[in-house]
């Protein structure tokens, strides 16, 4: 499926979920109170879906803009109400129900992030083991003492199983302090496990940034070397017009010696229309071919070389390097409430740092970066597209819950001050209110569109 309709779907799909989970947070405690509902929509403006059911003919609807979803309430505030229904309005309720309906619809965003997490632990989180690859010279991770061949267990002694567990918990501690203690083991030089500790200084804004922390650190994952063997030889290639044949092992070009598949393909592509000279071993022997490299274009619009020859890839060849997570029953449960938790104090705290300026505000995503990490995810399979559904749920769980008068937050703060002064605040202190937290969303989301385009043109 081409990729652009993949993201489209992927993030129509995973709005139009976690919304009517929020809202039905909401609206189910609402009818639990007693509180006439009179609209469920998911998406804003016009309904594009209507439909009536119901003893109080509540209108379920999905309206044309799908970046949101609300829940009307029959509310003495926004219009005339029947004497009869009075005691069904929002605003007759007691303060402990209206902040329970308030809360509800985050508090559903958590619960489904729970569950997500769950599944996803049932179905097997793959990952890949934090094996150290190549060190930047004079890096933080060089400074330290981290060497290729590292794998790392543990950071501020919690055991770490896979890349992703290596970047939380590297976030988790910069985000405390500007050090991080890693448990290292099995070095290639070495034998045995070592402590070291990554000082990042004053960095932590740069290091924020998205995809700038391990190249900030000076690491880079291992990615283990395909051997130099022929797998499949495309007709019509410069390999075929060669006589390249599957199974052969490519030993030098022009000379020049050749040790795994990737410095392979560099001599190819940096010599595109160039006749070259291979030597490859085949069938006990060495021969010798001569080949003109093709040529075309890649996605920079940069001339590369090309023969039409892929490589062989030996049986479990990766699974050394592979970690999968998985887990049943009460086992997954716990490790979902865990998740849960972790992943929601790390979200406050990096909102906190944001607000002060120690974190990078480039971490704000809009509709544009949210559709490519759907399709993206969804690409890879069901574990990591639960995830994204998982931790996106506990986003707009958390941004509900902010402070600001137009989300669920600063509503409660309203039946808060309510509840003090005795009476409810005025109608000009509401409006100016929603006018502020109008214009601070607005801010937020043209910075988050901002931060889409300036990655997509980057």
């Amino acid at each position: 499926m081409n990729m652009i309709l993949l993201s489209v779907l992927a993030f129509i799909f995973a709005i139009g979920v976690l919304v009517a989970v929020h809202e039905w947070g909401h609206y189910i405690v609402a009818r639990m109170a007693g509180v006439k509902v009179l609209r469920f929509s998911v998406g804003f403006g016009r309904p594009v879906w209507l439909r009536r059911a119901g003893p109080d003919q509540t209108e379920y609807c999905i309206s044309a803009i799908p970046l949101g979803g609300y829940v009307k309430l029959l509310d003495e505030r926004e219009g005339q109400v029947d004497p009869a229904e009075r005691s069904r309005s929002f605003n007759q309720q007691s303060l402990s129900a209206r902040v329970a309906i308030l809360v509800a619809g985050p508090l559903m965003n958590f619960i489904f992030a729970v569950i997500a997490f769950f599944c996803m632990y049932q179905v097997g989180v793959p990952g890949s083991i934090p094996l150290v690859g190549e060190v930047q010279p004079d890096s933080i991770a060089a400074t330290a003492g981290i060497a290729e061949g590292d794998r790392i267990v543990a950071i501020n002694n919690s055991p770490v199983a896979t890349w992703e567990g290596v970047m939380l918990g590297l976030l988790d501690a910069f985000l405390s302090d500007s050090r991080a203690t890693l448990e290292l083991r099995g070095e290639q030089n070495r034998a045995g496990e070592r402590t070291v500790v990554l000082d990042i200084g004053d960095r932590l804004s740069e290091l924020t940034e998205p995809g700038a922390m391990l190249p900030g650190l000076g690491l880079a994952p291992f990615r283990p070397q395909l051997p130099p063997v022929i797998g499949e030889v495309l007709p019509g290639g410069a390999a075929e017009a060669a006589g390249m044949q599957a199974g052969d092992e490519v030993i030098a070009v022009n000379g020049t010696l050749v040790s795994g598949w990737m410095e392979w393909v560099a001599l190819i592509r940096g010599q595109p229309g160039v006749e070259v000279h291979v030597a490859v071993y085949r069938d006990g022997r060495t021969e010798s071919l001569e080949m003109t490299i093709g040529e075309s274009t890649d996605e920079d619009g940069l001339r590369i070389g090309r023969i039409g020859a892929g490589p062989e890839v030996p049986e479990d060849f990766y699974a050394a390097y592979r970690a999968e997570q998985r887990y049943t029953g009460l086992t997954a449960l716990d490790r979902a409430l865990s998740r849960t938790w972790n992943m929601s104090v790390l979200t406050v705290r990096m909102v906190g740092r944001m607000v002060t300026g120690d974190v990078s505000p480039k971490n704000i995503s809009g509709p544009i970066n949210i559709a490519q990490y759907a399709g993206y995810s969804a690409s890879i399979g069901l574990a990591s597209f639960l995830s994204f559904l998982a931790i996106v749920s506990l986003s707009l769980g958390i941004l509900n819950l902010l402070p600001i008068p137009v989300l669920d937050g600063g509503q409660v703060i309203y039946q808060v001050a309510e509840a003090i002064n005795g009476k409810p605040l005025s109608e000009r202190v509401q409006i100016l209110g929603q006018q502020i937290g109008i214009a601070f969303l607005v801010l937020i989301m043209g910075f988050a569109f901002y931060n889409d385009l300036t990655r997509v043109f980057s």
